[in-house]
Formats: C-alpha cells, sequence, structure tokens
C-alpha cells in the first residue's frame, strides 16, 4: 500500500493511525496529534533509520537539542536548520512514497 503526504494529513481526522503505517510514520501521526509520550514510545526501541529520524524531530519539538543532535546522527540526518513545519513536511515525504511514477 502507498501511503502518500495527503493521505496521512487527512488521517489525522481519526482516532488512530491506520494499522498499515510504519512505526516511523505512525510516530508522525501521533507527534502531529500533540500526544509525544505516545509517538516517542512508537519509535525508541524502532532500529531503523526512519524512526531515528522522527525521534530526532520529537526531541527538537521538545527542546532537547542535545537529545535531538543524538537522534540525527543515528538516522545519518544532518541536524535539522528549517523551520519545525518545514522538518515535519521533510520527514513526512521522506518517509511516504512518491506515486506519480
Amino acid at each position: 500500500m502507498v501511503v502518500r503526504l495527503a493521505d496521512l494529513k487527512a488521517s489525522l481526522s481519526g482516532a488512530a493511525p491506520t494499522p498499515s503505517l510504519a512505526p516511523s510514520l505512525a510516530g508522525l501521526w501521533w507527534a502531529a496529534k500533540g500526544d509525544w509520550d505516545k509517538a516517542h514510545r512508537i519509535v525508541q526501541d524502532e532500529p531503523t533509520r526512519e524512526a531515528a529520524w522522527v525521534h530526532a524531530y520529537l526531541h527538537r519539538v521538545e527542546g532537547d537539542l542535545g537529545n535531538a543532535a543524538y537522534w540525527y546522527r543515528q538516522a545519518g540526518q544532518p541536524v535539522a536548520k528549517e523551520t519545525l513545519e518545514a522538518e515535519w513536511e521533510r520527514i513526512a515525504f521522506a518517509l511516504i512514497e512518491d506515486d506519480k511514477a
């Protein structure tokens, strides 16, 4: 199943993310809903680069820049310089498959 950014944004009106979302996207979904604890729990034990990237974003939003930098390094991503909104969009676009092909 291909998940598009519009689908992710549209699903934010629901009470829970779709079960088919990868843990990194589910964490991003919960973060967008404002449940930081749940978002952290979902991605904290995931060994993927994508989950580490979302974890970094969560720490950045919370103002914990030391941990954010750690998780960005774990993800192999540069520390974000853009706004939080632009970073959310960048992460979402990177995690969602492009179905325009």
